[in-house]
């Protein structure tokens, strides 16, 4: 249960009990709860809890539309990129969509979905309840909130570079972040460190992540195995695609589009420095293909 759960409420009324008069003689049972544990349960009987809720900190303190996500308080406060793709994609998205917003630190278990990001809408009166926008719904809401229209392409080469890159690409950053013992440290920083300065909650964080990796890159693969030469063989494949894609061009499809925030999720992770990557073969790759770093480049320099 989060630690933003409201207040724990009795799951029995008392207009639910029975009285005295109508309270059946007491039974037997074959199983019976030991004298001391039933004392503490007499004490503190089991509540039930209600669905995580925005955090109250969101109604009460914070104004405007506000993009809760994986980041640092300074970068928060300059309104920075997010150090986690899947929160700097849809962070790029509204900067295309012309949306006004700020950033807050997040983590998972803030979310009300278990997921981040999510965002939430200026209020619409001093006393209404703000709205919360999950990540699969925000494409939705920037629909008919955008300051400008974001390209929403009909090309059907859009789904395909798009799956291009969640597979390939993802594979690659999944496997370079968590399963390459040089960028440890890097996870210990972004991912683990804030979560806890419970050295045993740290260990069960990095197993975990990196159980995850596994699991996934092992899901996608034909045979099971993980082989760090073909995910990073498919990475230089897709790159290659992509630029060839891209060409001249400044954006994929004639307007920046979510394929555009996609791919800027990654490269500008990839290529920057703060990361401080202890083994980057991505980056690498990646600086082979100007057209893709200039790419990022531009997204970095006009929206943020």
């Amino acid at each position: 249960m989060s630690s933003n759960a409201s207040s724990p409420t009795a799951s029995m009324t008392q207009d639910d009990a029975a009285t005295p008069a109508q309270q059946a003689p007491p039974r037997q049972s074959f199983f019976r709860l030991p004298a001391p544990v039933k004392r503490v349960f007499d004490r503190f009987p089991l509540v039930t809890y209600e669905e995580n809720r925005a955090p109250l900190r969101s109604a009460s303190q914070e104004s405007g539309n506000v993009l809760h996500l994986f980041t640092t308080v300074e970068a928060a406060r300059k309104g920075r990129p997010s150090y986690n793709p899947g929160c700097l994609r849809w962070q790029a998205y509204l900067r295309f969509a012309g949306v006004e917003f700020r950033t807050a630190v997040s983590s998972n278990h803030a979310s009300p979905t278990g997921i981040l990001p999510f965002f939430m809408p200026a209020a619409v009166g001093p006393t209404a309840q703000r709205q919360v926008v999950p990540s699969n719904k925000m494409k939705k809401w920037t629909s008919t909130h955008a300051a400008r229209s974001v390209n929403e392409p009909s090309d059907v080469r859009y789904e395909a570079y798009m799956s291009l890159l969640e597979s390939a690409i993802r594979k690659a950053w999944l496997y370079q972040l968590y399963l390459t013992p040089a960028n440890a440290a890097l996870v210990y920083k972004l991912y683990v460190a804030p979560c806890s300065s419970n050295p045993l909650v740290q260990a069960s964080t990095s197993y975990s992540l990196r159980q995850a990796a596994e699991a996934e890159l092992a899901k996608s693969s034909y045979s099971g195995a993980i082989s760090e030469m073909d995910i990073f063989s498919d990475a230089e494949d897709a790159f290659a695609a992509l630029s060839g894609l891209l060409g001249s061009a400044m954006w994929f499809f004639e307007a920046p589009s979510m394929l555009d925030a996609a791919l800027f999720a990654y490269t500008h992770l990839i290529l920057e420095e703060g990361m401080a990557w202890g083994d980057n073969k991505l980056g690498d790759m990646l600086e082979k293909h100007k057209i893709l770093v200039a790419h990022r480049d531009r997204v970095l320099i006009d929206y943020f």
